[in-house]
């Protein structure tokens, strides 16, 4: 985002002009010092949030209680002139005034904010020692008052100063520890994850949009099954998901899963998930097994888990609406859930089901998902190859035909209006899938034959 960083140094040129200090601050800093590219630029000043609003006059106010206001690109790329609203993600960067915040009482918000003259002040607020260092990016010389350099080097999360009070003030950075952790294949520092364990009943008063947030990052950015292992280490995984941490221990047949119980087997399917991947999918492969604990039997031939999908499916809905997912998203997740067990069928099916089967919403996840998991058990992939092989070798419209009647010949040919409609479309679409069916007439003569009037 070379245009965001130009931004944010002309940002920290233009205070500096005036009189005041200016830094880059958090993590932009933390992903220059290692080589990587921001997702945006935060600047960290002294100068108070209504000095910098008169500096830049088209500065938008988002946190001006907390000494956070939003810089965002200009029309003519002149900082704050001609400038229109801007989100983060188009390059704004938020200008935070340097503070020390006292008292945290929701567990999220500072009670009191009393802005500072002091960067070193202001550093000892921010949650991890990776993300408290300063930048002038006029000279690169890097302010370092919390050790932050070192333990980039040592790959080390760790809490600035008391880990226990850091964690108080916000509980979503516990969370926010093992995904960064995660992200970075760093570890995590003992007396951080001590505290971490001993708190983390508390995430609880952390709003489910923030923690469906953080897990979401965590289930898409190519480390998925590390961010779970260490979510159980930390004592968070019962917490955030204890659908997920009853998996833990709950015996599958050897003979379909010889790699082990469903825990293991979910966090096989995890470790195959790629870096930017579909957030549904992600999902979706994390809950395909989520029935499987409460419907665990020992039969006389194997371990059972009778009705798994159709419990699953319930839990995934109640974790979906826990976490404020969208409907679509919802409704993905559902039906990668319902449906990851057909595959077992699929070669079997008649060509009317296998075709409304492969013309599935999305179905490329249904795909993925049962790729991954036959590979994260018996590794078997002929349901799979074959369903592949089916769909290069249709061409869509075999797949989703034009229909060769619709209500309105039914009605014109005097049938009745009502739920019987459903029916008869339905088993015409059935033999036109199967190649039973081809014309409008011999479509109209079936329904003749098979549906009296």
């Amino acid at each position: 985002m070379p245009n965001a960083r130009h931004h944010a140094t002309e940002i920290v040129r233009t205070l500096r002009e005036r009189g005041y200090q200016a830094y880059l601050a958090g993590g932009c800093v933390r992903d220059l010092l290692l080589g990587r590219e921001p997702a945006d630029f935060d600047v960290a000043t002294d100068a108070t949030p209504r000095q910098v609003m008169q500096i830049f006059p088209q500065t938008f106010a988002v946190g001006e209680q907390f000494g956070v206001v939003l810089v965002p690109h200009s029309e003519r790329g002149e900082t704050g002139a001609f400038a229109r609203p801007a989100e983060r993600s188009q390059g704004a960067v938020e200008v935070a005034t340097f503070r020390s915040d006292v008292g945290y009482s929701d567990g999220r918000h500072p009670d009191e904010v009393r802005f500072s003259q002091d960067p070193r002040e202001d550093v000892q607020r921010r949650d991890f020692t990776i993300n408290g260092m300063m930048l002038d990016p006029t000279t690169n010389e890097v302010l370092d008052f919390v050790g932050g350099r070192d333990d980039l080097k040592a790959g080390i999360i760790r809490a600035i100063g008391d880990p226990k009070r850091r964690f108080a003030e916000d509980k979503l950075r516990m969370l926010r520890a093992v995904r960064f952790a995660t992200r970075f294949e760093y570890t995590i520092d003992p007396s951080t994850m001590v505290a971490i364990q001993k708190l983390a009943p508390e995430i609880h008063q952390v709003s489910c949009e923030r923690v469906s947030e953080e897990l979401t990052k965590m289930l898409t950015e190519g480390q998925a099954r590390r961010a779970f292992q260490l979510l159980d280490t930390s004592r968070l995984l019962p917490e955030v998901l204890p659908e997920i941490a009853a998996m833990k221990g709950v015996e599958q047949p050897p003979q379909y899963h010889p790699e082990g119980d469903v825990f293991v087997h979910t966090l096989l399917l995890l470790e195959k998930l790629q870096a930017g991947g579909s957030k549904t999918l992600a999902w979706g492969a994390l809950l395909h097994d989520v029935g499987k604990p409460p419907t665990f039997r020992v039969a006389p031939d194997r371990i059972r888990f009778d009705g798994h999908v159709e419990v699953g499916v319930k839990m995934a809905a109640e974790i979906c609406r826990r976490l404020r997912f969208s409907n679509h998203e919802t409704d993905r997740i559902l039906a990668l859930v319902d449906n990851h067990m057909r595959f077992a069928d699929v070669q079997r099916m008649k060509q009317s089901t296998l075709k409304k089967f492969l013309r599935l919403p999305a179905f490329d996840e249904h795909l993925e998902l049962h790729r991954i998991d036959c590979l994260s058990s018996h590794g078997q992939l002929d349901s799979y190859n074959y369903s592949q092989e089916q769909l290069r070798s249709m061409p869509p419209e075999a797949i989703r035909p034009a229909p060769l009647i619709t209500g309105r010949d039914l009605i014109e040919a005097g049938y009745e209006p009502g739920p019987r409609f459903k029916e008869i479309l339905t088993a015409v679409e059935d033999a036109q899938l199967e190649g039973r069916l081809t014309t409008r007439e011999s479509a109209m003569e079936y329904v003749r034959q098979e549906f009296q009037v």
